[in-house]
């Protein structure tokens, strides 16, 4: 029998099965994929004319995020700037192709009239303002938390944004902030996203910010690691070793016998169910999945209702991939903003350190990534080809590559790139999202973080909160028997 039992291989349940180890536990993981690292996956690919690798999951680490940094460094990793030298494309609302200079006041207002540059500007001031009075980890016990969780993201920003270009501005950043709709997210849960954002700013007490949220300078979208983010997950998993980690164990339930926790294991529906114990459980998870499992006896009512209300958002990424960074020579820096009717929302330039080849990361979120879900990879890339040679020109034409990652669709996932809460979610089940142990059942996954929630660096930190959880209660036991 095992000291702790971990379900999830991604960068929460490896993190803490780290500290675990090093603690002197004995551990094992189950991952229910036959490869770790959970929504951090990265795409390897060789052709006639280019090779690399692409992230289809997870992509960047940020200033602040301090232990993802220290992680990186001590797995040998390097992290290397975000490209975004020149200008964005805004493909706008009446279908029309902007650029505009981030770095340039002047350029930007010739992107957006000037009565939405200051609505969206006075509406960040706001939000910034309510996610500051926030607690970080109790946000729900806030004065006004009722109100703002009684109503969607959507209904506040209708109340506050009365120009139309600056309402499809906000919404579309929020659809890729969240990978959500705006109108299924709660307000609240909107501004905890925000205060979690945490670049260690004394000036705001340590509190989280827009720009902080959504910028690259400064910013989440700072860093990409060298040859893939999901190495952090391969070198962690190959230094606990393969006695530790097991792939291909998706689990089904956990039951409980006397102070023995019985895990059950079930590759496939026509394969032979095995099981494994331990004293204790981490089920590092988003909560929406932890509803999917079955306990006996069973989680309380309202731990399993916080899984049950909240919902994945809805994310993918379409990569093309080709010879070279080619928009670099023509000014742009490979971010493209769709306001008009596009299935992409927003693009990234996702070449490798080297530029050996030129890669455009762009991402499906929201209703627009549920459009295309019953639709072949095929149909997507050709959807997708007419928009980005509407971002960046005929030269957009020449993709050597296709990559589509559709995480709607991966079953041990159900969405990405984290669960959220809607409308009287969180004031019900506050509680639940702090991620109190169930007897020796400990809860883990970005969701549950304090700080950077729905980032690696939450996954990390969540981990690692989970293992100390456990790592104290043992002490505790002994402490008692002695």
């Amino acid at each position: 029998m095992a000291d702790v039992i971990i379900v999830g291989a991604g960068l929460s349940g490896l993190a803490a099965a780290e500290k675990l180890v090093a603690a002197g536990k004995s551990v094992v993981v189950l991952e229910a994929r036959d490869r770790v690292g959970g929504k951090i996956y990265d795409s390897h690919f060789t052709t006639p004319t280019v090779r690399g690798y692409a992230e289809t999951g997870a992509s960047f680490i940020g200033l602040g995020q301090t232990e993802a940094i220290a992680l990186s460094e001590r797995l040998g990793l390097r992290l290397f700037d975000t490209y975004d030298k020149g200008m964005i494309v805004v493909s706008s609302p009446s279908g029309e192709r902007k650029l505009f200079d981030p770095e340039d006041p002047k350029s930007a207002a010739s992107a957006f009239s000037t009565k939405a540059t200051k609505q969206l500007e006075a509406v960040v001031v706001q939000l910034d303002s309510m996610a500051a009075e926030l607690d970080l980890t109790t946000p729900w016990s806030h004065p006004k938390a009722v109100e703002w969780d009684s109503q969607t993201l959507h209904s506040w920003i209708g109340a506050h944004l009365s120009d139309p270009e600056a309402v499809a501005v906000h919404l579309a950043q929020w659809r890729a902030v969240l990978s959500a709709e705006a109108a299924d997210v709660s307000l609240l849960q909107a501004l905890t996203y925000i205060v979690k954002a945490d670049g260690n700013s004394p000036e705001r007490g340590g509190k989280g910010n827009w720009a902080q949220l959504i910028s690259i300078k400064g910013g989440s979208l700072e860093k990409r690691v060298e040859n893939g983010p999901q190495l952090l997950a391969i070198r962690l998993a190959e230094r606990l070793g393969s006695n530790v980690v097991r792939t291909n164990s998706p689990v089904s339930g956990i039951s409980k016998r006397g102070s023995e926790y019985i895990v059950h294991i079930e590759p496939r529906i026509d394969e032979p169910k095995s099981v494994v114990t331990a004293r204790s459980v981490i089920l590092a998870l988003s909560p929406p999945l932890v509803s999917r499992l079955r306990f006996d006896p069973p989680l309380p009512i309202s731990c399993s209702m916080l899984g049950q209300r909240m919902s994945m958002g809805a994310v993918g990424k379409v990569i093309a991939v080709y010879e070279t960074p080619f928009w670099r020579d023509d000014g742009l820096s490979g971010r493209a903003f769709g306001l008009a009717d596009s299935h992409v929302k927003f693009t990234f330039d996702a070449s490798p350190a080297n530029a050996s080849c030129g890669i455009i990361m762009g991402f499906l979120v929201g209703n627009y990534a549920r459009r295309l879900d019953d639709m072949s990879d095929t149909h997507v890339q050709e959807v997708v080809a007419r928009e980005y040679v509407r971002f960046f020109g005929p030269k957009a034409e020449n993709v050597q590559h296709w990559i589509v990652q559709r995480w709607n669709r991966e079953e041990y996932s159900r969405g990405g790139h984290f669960g959220f809460c809607p409308p009287n979610v969180m004031t019900v089940y506050g509680e639940d999202l702090a991620a109190p142990p169930v007897g020796d059942i400990f809860f883990a996954g970005t969701e549950l973080s304090s700080r950077w929630a729905g980032f690696m660096e939450g996954a990390i930190r969540a981990g690692r909160a989970a293992a100390d959880g456990i790592i104290e209660r043992f002490m505790d036991q002994r402490r008692g028997g002695s």
